[in-house]
């Protein structure tokens, strides 16, 4: 659902933010549980696009890792670090956001979308 509207507000270039969006919601997935809520925020900018995912725990703090190569998961925080021209966290009262910028190619300068689902 997160990826296709990604791809409704973004549109055909959309492919990288889309695949933020997949790794930071597997991140919420594996570490608090399928069905945990979640908002998604995606602004367009002139110069980048920006990708928040917001959950309600803020102390589960994303740490990048060193997979190795037979290992099944543990690349997505390189994978966005890849992608993203830069990445980070922000605390709220009781949340965690974190959020990715993508280069200009992939926004609709000027527009706002706002997911939240769980």
């Amino acid at each position: 659902m997160l990826r296709h509207a990604v791809r409704e507000h973004l549109g055909p270039e959309s492919g990288d933010a889309e695949l933020c969006v997949t790794e930071l919601l597997a991140n919420v997935v594996r570490h608090l549980g399928e069905g945990t809520p979640v908002t998604l925020r995606i602004s367009g900018r002139a110069t980048r696009t920006r990708v928040e995912l917001t959950d309600p725990a803020p102390a589960a703090r994303p740490a990048p890792r060193e997979a190795a190569g037979d290992d099944e998961s543990g690349r997505g925080l390189a994978l966005l670090d890849a992608l993203a021209l830069r990445w980070g966290v922000s605390q709220g009262q009781g949340t965690k956001t974190v959020w990715c910028e993508l280069d200009p190619g992939h926004s609709r300068r000027g527009r706002v979308a706002v997911i939240t689902g769980g």
